[in-house]
C-alpha cells in the first residue's frame, strides 16, 4: 500500500480514534480504581466484637450458617457461596463454534464469618467475591455427573465453570455492618403469661376476682391483662438481649467485597489494578499520537500540502497527556513502598 493512500488515513484515525477512547477510559478505570484503593487503606481492620455499625473491614474464617455448609449445584461440593455457568458447544452459520450460556446462577444465602472473639452474618448479595476455587470442565451432559476431573479434558458439547468460597477459607470482607437486637416482645410475652393463668382458674380468680362473683368481668381482665404487660416487663429486663450483626451491600456506593486473602493482600490488589489501567492509559496515549502523527504526514505526503493545519498543537497536547499519565507512576509506586 503507498505512501498517502486514503484508506490507510483513514484507518491511522480510526485507531487513534480507539486509542483515544480507550485511554479516557483507562483514565477514569485508575482514578475510581485509586480512590477506592484509598478508601480500602485508609478503612482499619476491626475485630468483629468491637466493630461499630458502618463502612468495616473484617478478616475471619467463613462458615455456613445454617445446619451445613451448602452443596454446589455442579460439583455437590460443601461451601458457603457458589457461582456456576453452563454453556453449551453450538455452530453459527458460518460453521464457527462457540459457547452459549444455558443455565447459571449464583448463591444468596448467608454464611457466617467468625474471629477469634467474635461472629457475624455475611449477606453475599452484590458483593465482589473473589473465590477460593475456580474449575473449568467439560462434559458430554446438560449437568456433570461429579466434581471436575483432577486432569482435565477439552472433548466435550458442554463447558462447566464453578466458583466456589470453600467453607473455613480466610477471607476479608469490607462492607456496611448493621446490628439489631433481638429481645422478646412485651405484648407476646403478655399474652403468653395471659394463657398459662387462665389454664388455672382458681389461682386466676383468687388473685383478680376483686368483687368475689366468682369469674372474671371486663375490669377484672383488664387488671389481668395490665399485670401480665409489667411481669413480662420486668422478664425482659433481666432476659440478655441477642445482638445479632450482619455485613452487607454499603448504601452509599462503597466497594462491598469479599475476598479469600487478608487485609494486606487485599490492598496490594487494589494497587495492582489502579497500576494496570495506568499503564493502559499511558500505551494508549502514545499510540493516539503516534496515529495522529503518522496520519498527518501521510496525508501532506499526497496532498503536497498540510492544508494549513499545524499538527504539533494536538501533538503537544497528546503528550502532555502522556506526561500526565506518567508522572503519576512515581507516585503510585511509592505507594506500593509503603506497604
Amino acid at each position: 500500500m503507498r505512501s498517502g493512500n486514503p484508506q490507510t488515513v483513514l484507518y491511522l484515525w480510526a485507531g487513534a480514534a480507539v486509542c483515544g477512547t480507550v485511554a479516557l477510559w483507562a483514565l477514569y478505570k485508575f482514578l475510581l480504581s485509586l480512590r477506592r484503593d484509598r478508601l480500602l487503606e485508609d478503612t482499619p481492620l476491626v475485630k468483629i466484637r468491637s466493630a461499630a455499625q458502618g463502612y468495616v473491614k473484617l478478616f475471619g474464617r467463613a462458615a455456613a450458617a445454617g445446619d451445613g455448609a451448602l452443596a454446589a449445584p455442579l460439583s455437590s461440593r460443601p461451601c458457603v457461596w457458589w457461582r456456576y455457568v453452563v454453556e453449551e458447544r453450538t455452530r453459527t452459520a458460518k460453521g464457527e463454534t462457540r459457547w452459549e450460556s444455558i443455565d447459571s446462577g449464583t448463591s444468596i444465602d448467608l454464611f457466617v464469618l467468625a474471629d477469634a472473639d467474635a461472629q457475624c452474618l455475611v449477606g453475599p448479595v452484590n458483593a465482589e467475591i473473589t473465590p477460593s476455587t475456580h474449575d473449568v470442565w467439560y462434559g458430554a451432559a446438560v449437568r456433570p455427573g461429579g466434581p471436575p476431573p483432577r486432569i482435565g479434558s477439552l472433548s466435550g458439547n458442554f463447558r462447566y465453570t464453578e466458583s466456589l468460597l470453600s467453607m473455613g477459607a480466610q477471607v476479608s470482607v469490607c462492607g456496611e455492618l448493621r446490628s439489631h437486637s433481638e429481645g422478646g416482645s412485651t405484648d407476646a410475652a403478655a399474652s403468653v403469661l395471659l394463657k398459662q393463668w387462665k389454664q388455672d382458674q382458681k389461682t386466676l380468680l383468687a388473685r383478680f376476682d376483686q368483687n368475689h362473683d366468682g369469674r372474671i368481668d371486663a375490669n377484672e381482665w383488664d387488671a389481668a391483662r395490665q399485670a401480665a404487660i409489667k411481669e413480662a416487663q420486668t422478664q425482659n429486663l433481666i432476659t440478655p438481649i441477642a445482638r445479632m450483626s450482619v455485613i452487607s451491600q454499603p448504601a452509599n456506593g462503597e466497594p462491598f467485597l469479599i475476598a479469600p486473602m487478608d487485609d494486606a493482600h487485599l490492598v496490594r490488589r487494589e494497587k495492582r489494578r489502579a497500576a494496570l489501567f495506568l499503564c493502559l492509559g499511558l500505551l494508549c496515549v502514545v499510540l493516539c499520537a503516534w496515529a495522529i502523527e503518522r496520519a498527518h504526514a501521510l496525508a501532506a505526503a499526497a496532498t503536497g500540502s498540510s492544508n494549513g493545519f499545524d499538527p504539533s498543537l494536538p501533538m503537544l497536547a497528546l503528550w502532555g497527556l502522556a506526561v500526565g499519565f506518567g508522572g503519576m507512576v512515581p507516585r503510585l509506586l511509592r505507594r506500593f513502598a509503603s506497604k
